[in-house]
């Protein structure tokens, strides 16, 4: 189930990450520059929930889909994070916290998924709520400007990006916490 339709969505998240990094390397406006890039950041983001849902629907839940998809998540969120710390728009520390959980939290799924203890570290309402925080934060600083001429994007999704920072912090503590009974009883 290499290139069943879901799959294919989810590598356009991956294919996504050089287009919207070049957005900002394009010769128009900064105005257009950050509508373009946030255009394509919502879609390329909702892209996660289609897919899932696609792949549910369809019938076309894969190992390899499986994968795939929260590495294109990954991806998209750090790079348009680097991004985000380049144009100075979000701070390195929140950059730092937020990439540095995801390695984190990777490698402990894949060490509790090699000695079976897969369970203890099943995604969780808070990891869920921080990248729902995360994916309104991105968007808001791709802008960077008042949208709908009230919105002070920029404001917004700066508070944003530092609760997300807050809840990262707070979801990693929870996946720890769920995995040390496990981590106690292989180190016997």
């Amino acid at each position: 189930m290499f290139l069943t339709v879901p799959t294919i969505m989810t590598w356009t998240r991956i294919v996504a990450i050089p287009l919207i990094v070049g957005v900002f390397y394009l010769d128009i406006p900064v105005v257009d520059r950050n509508l373009i890039a946030t255009v394509m950041f919502v879609i390329f983001a909702a892209t996660d929930w289609l897919d899932g849902f696609l792949a549910r629907k369809l019938n076309q839940i894969s190992a390899f889909g499986a994968f795939l998809d929260p590495v294109a998540d990954k991806f998209l969120v750090s790079a348009s994070l680097l991004v985000l710390v380049h144009l100075q728009r979000a701070d390195v520390f929140v950059a730092l916290i937020i990439i540095g959980r995801e390695i984190a939290i990777s490698a402990l799924r894949e060490w509790m998924a090699l000695i079976g203890a897969t369970k203890s570290v099943a995604v969780h309402m808070i990891g869920k709520i921080k990248t729902a925080v995360q994916m309104v934060a991105i968007p808001f600083l791709l802008f960077d400007g008042r949208l709908l001429g009230v919105i002070d994007t920029h404001v917004w999704g700066t508070w944003l990006i530092w609760i997300s920072a807050i809840l990262t912090v707070w979801s990693m503590g929870y996946y720890l916490q769920k995995a040390i009974p496990e981590i106690r009883a292989r180190a016997k």
